[in-house]
């Protein structure tokens, strides 16, 4: 299947008084980019996070939000710092000893100075922890690829339309550019025999002329290249898999073959087509940037 390098997938899991969300979203990228935001206490999960995505993308942008709460009555607990608290008494003493005060130091003071109390935040297991965001990941992630594989199957739809066109410009140069020659050889006899009236015309040395403008507009080898292109285009959009960049360059070569197709022919009609095959190709090269 073709998978598009656009996503978006969103879980909320909730088990044992422990909720995560995960929320990711993708754009195009030439390579895997992945931004991962998740709270401080879970950063050591980081290495665990990326390989466990890496096992579902190889291309885009993409950015991973995770959240996590704590419901449970035994996630923190109050810490005090006797240590702090004494230095705080013993300066606070010495001022009053200085200045002369009264020494009236209370409790509820003395509680308020800084680090006096902090909140700790109690020693969690780290592989149950691990395994409900795993969990919250998978879940995510699966929604987060089953809108890139939709997102992918209306692409494949949408070239394999574009790439029937090509074909049928390529179809038309292919029937047109004999029937070229054969008018420029009437037109180039009609002419020298209106210059030449009743004189004997030299044909061997006409069908010469006329040999080396078929052989200057020849594009057969670039009609054959092109048709060829198409075909690899086609048959790797229903193989499927990770296939963008593999697309890409043949439509960077499929254009190269138009751009000689028009630079070669002096025909109207076929220099129309091969502007239109050219529109073409573009159109598909924009929409194969999309694919992973």
């Amino acid at each position: 299947m073709i998978k598009s390098m656009t996503g978006f997938g969103r879980c909320e899991l909730t088990e044992e008084n422990r909720k995560f969300t995960v929320e990711m979203k993708s754009v195009n990228h030439r390579y895997l980019d992945m931004n991962i935001k998740m709270p401080k206490k879970l950063n050591f999960f980081e290495s665990s996070v990326r390989g466990e995505l890496k096992n579902f993308m190889q291309r885009g942008k993409v950015d991973v939000f995770i959240a996590y709460e704590d419901f449970s009555e035994t996630a923190g607990c109050v810490k005090y710092n006797k240590e702090i608290a004494a230095e705080y008494l013993g300066y606070l003493r010495q001022m009053a000893a200085d200045f002369g005060l009264d020494d009236d130091v209370r409790v509820s003071t003395l509680a308020r100075y800084p680090e006096v109390f902090t909140m700790e935040e109690s020693n969690e297991d780290e592989e149950e922890l691990w395994k409900l965001l795993q969990k919250a990941i998978k879940q995510a992630v699966e929604a987060f690829v089953e809108t890139r594989i939709k997102e992918g199957e209306n692409l494949k739809a949408d070239l394999l339309q574009k790439l029937d066109v090509i074909l049928s410009h390529v179809d038309f140069v292919t029937e047109r550019s004999p029937q070229i020659i054969t008018e420029y050889k009437q037109k180039l006899f009609a002419k020298v025999e209106e210059l030449l009236g009743d004189k004997q015309v030299d044909e061997g040395r006409l069908l010469t002329e006329v040999t080396v403008f078929a052989d200057k507009v020849c594009v057969d080898e670039e009609l054959v290249r092109l048709k060829s292109h198409v075909e690899a285009v086609k048959e790797a959009l229903l193989e499927g898999g990770s296939v963008g960049r593999k697309l890409d360059f043949i439509a960077q070569e499929m254009n190269r073959e138009a751009n000689t197709i028009l630079s070669k022919t002096t025909d109207l009609e076929i220099s129309n087509r091969a502007i239109e095959l050219k529109t073409e190709i573009e159109k598909v090269r924009e929409q194969i940037q999309n694919i992973e």
